[in-house]
C-alpha cells in the first residue's frame, strides 16, 4: 500500500527560503494542518489547493505517493 509524502513540499520551502510559519500565513492554513503534514498524514484537499495557490504550483509539485516501508520489506522477501 502506498502512503502520502510531503517531502516535495518541504524541498520547495527550502528552495524558496520559506518556513512553515510563513507558509501557514501566506496560504491561510493552520499550524495543526502543517503538523499533520509533517507526520505525512492526509489533509483536506482544500488545504492542498491553498498551498498550491500560495506557492504557484500544482499538486504533483508538493505531494507524492511512496511505497509503505512494510510493503518494501515484503517485496524483498519474495
Amino acid at each position: 500500500m502506498k502512503k502520502i509524502s510531503y517531502k516535495k513540499l518541504w524541498k520547495i520551502l527550502i528552495d524558496k527560503d520559506l518556513n512553515k510559519q510563513t507558509l501557514s500565513q501566506v496560504a491561510n492554513i493552520s499550524a495543526s494542518t502543517l503538523t499533520k503534514m509533517s507526520k505525512n498524514e492526509s489533509v483536506n484537499i482544500e488545504m492542498l489547493v491553498k498551498i498550491c495557490n500560495a506557492l504557484d504550483c500544482e499538486f504533483h509539485d508538493i505531494i507524492e505517493l511512496v511505497a509503505d516501508d512494510a510493503e518494501e520489506v515484503n517485496n524483498t522477501e519474495v
